[in-house]
């Protein structure tokens, strides 16, 4: 069984940070493009961070992510995180890793694309909160 096992969500204040992490059971996040997702309360689920397979690929992220967020993968332990710092209200939502099938670099579009991924999280709570 291909899954994901998320952990790291939780409430913190305006400013603060959280790490989440995902570990891939069942597949091996080399073959993988992998990407953080968010979806808030009464709205469609958006793309955060993802990259390709490959040591080299290049990171993408939302505009709401870029100098906040940053998303990392450690394929040796077939995990992968989001860093999450300076963290507003507006950052509150379910957030879901997933993974996509792709030993290719795929383009930015296709990278940030809800509906290419295939293996989802279970998504973990984060929120902001004074």
């Amino acid at each position: 069984q291909l899954q994901f096992v998320e952990s790291g969500g939780g409430l913190v204040h305006p400013g603060g940070s959280l790490r989440l992490s995902c570990i891939a059971s069942g597949f091996t996040l080399d073959y993988y493009a992998v990407g953080w997702f968010r979806q808030a309360p009464g709205k469609e689920r958006e793309a955060v961070s993802c990259t390709s397979s490959g040591g080299n690929s290049d990171t993408y992220y939302s505009d709401s992510a870029k100098g906040r967020f940053t998303m990392s993968r450690d394929n040796a332990k077939n995990t992968m995180f989001l860093e999450m710092n300076n963290l507003q209200p507006e950052d509150t939502a379910v957030y879901y890793c997933a993974a996509r099938y792709s030993i290719f670099t795929i383009s930015q579009d296709l990278c940030l694309q809800t509906s290419s991924y295939a293996i989802w999280g279970q998504g973990t709570q984060v929120t902001v909160s004074s």
